[in-house]
C-alpha cells in the first residue's frame, strides 16, 4: 500500500531520447514533456486500480498482480505484459504488440517521492519519471 496515494509528475530525467528511441515522432514528444501526467494508485490486496490524467488523455487501468494485460500508451503503442511486486518495488515487464521489444518499468517509493524508471531494449535507453506526493 505504499504506492497508494496521487503522485503528479515533478520531473524528468532523459525522457526526450528516451522517446525518440521508442520510436516516438518530435511533435509527440514536444506534447509529452508538458502532459502534467498524474497518477491516482489504490491498491486492494494484489488488484491495483490506477488513474491516469494528463493533458491527452485520461484512463483507469485495474489489473492484478502477476496477470497479464494489454495496455496502450499515450502515443498509441500497444503493449502486453504484467506487473509484480519484488520487495519495495513494483516491477512492470511488458513487450510491444508492434515488434515484440521489451519496455519495463520499476516504480519504488524514495524519500517520499516515486521513481519510475522506464528501460527499453534490455537496458540501452532508459528514463526517468520522478513524481511527489500531489497533496
Amino acid at each position: 500500500m505504499a504506492f497508494d496515494g496521487t503522485w503528479k509528475v515533478d520531473r524528468n530525467e532523459n525522457y526526450d531520447k528516451f522517446m525518440e528511441k521508442m520510436g516516438i515522432n518530435v511533435v509527440k514528444r514536444k506534447l509529452a514533456a508538458h502532459d502534467n501526467l498524474k497518477l491516482i494508485i489504490k491498491q486492494e490486496g494484489n488488484k491495483f486500480t490506477v488513474k491516469e490524467s494528463s493533458t491527452f488523455r485520461n484512463i483507469e487501468i485495474v489489473f492484478e498482480l502477476g496477470v497479464t494485460f494489454n495496455y496502450s500508451l499515450a502515443d498509441g503503442t500497444e503493449l502486453t505484459g504484467n506487473w509484480n511486486l519484488e520487495g519495495n518495488k513494483l516491477v512492470g515487464k511488458f513487450q510491444r504488440v508492434d515488434n515484440g521489444k521489451e519496455l519495463n518499468t520499476v516504480r519504488e517509493i524514495t524519500s517520499g517521492e516515486m521513481v519510475q524508471t522506464t528501460t527499453f531494449l534490455t537496458n540501452l535507453t532508459h528514463s526517468k519519471n520522478i513524481f511527489s506526493d500531489a497533496f
